[in-house]
């Protein structure tokens, strides 16, 4: 379980390594263009379930980090289909994989 860490007050957000990586792609391909999105995922039940939503901006720090030592395979069809959830107005979706191609 990895975590992402945003903003000044160093918010920690736990995500599994492999969604995490596919995060890491799009944020860093929307970043480098300037652009913001708003991120979506829902908590579990041991967080009191619910959803939270934060606005992820180039200019606010933002650290990834992975459990593991060694990077998951990325699937871009997964990529892509997060790429399109973070350019629509509700911001991007932490999908499920798609199965099949990777």
């Amino acid at each position: 379980m990895g975590k992402l860490i945003y903003g000044p007050t160093g918010l920690e957000i736990d995500i599994d390594d492999r969604v995490l990586a596919h995060i890491r792609v799009v944020v860093n391909a929307k970043f480098r263009r300037g652009e913001s999105f708003l991120l979506n995922w829902e908590h579990n039940s041991e967080e009191g379930n619910g959803r939270s939503s934060i606005w992820m901006h180039p200019t606010i720090p933002l650290h990834i980090r992975f459990f593991g030592n060694r990077p998951p395979p990325v699937n871009r069809t997964w990529i892509e289909a997060l790429m399109v959830t973070a350019n629509s107005a509700n911001g991007m979706v932490l999908i499920a994989e798609p199965t099949g191609a990777g």
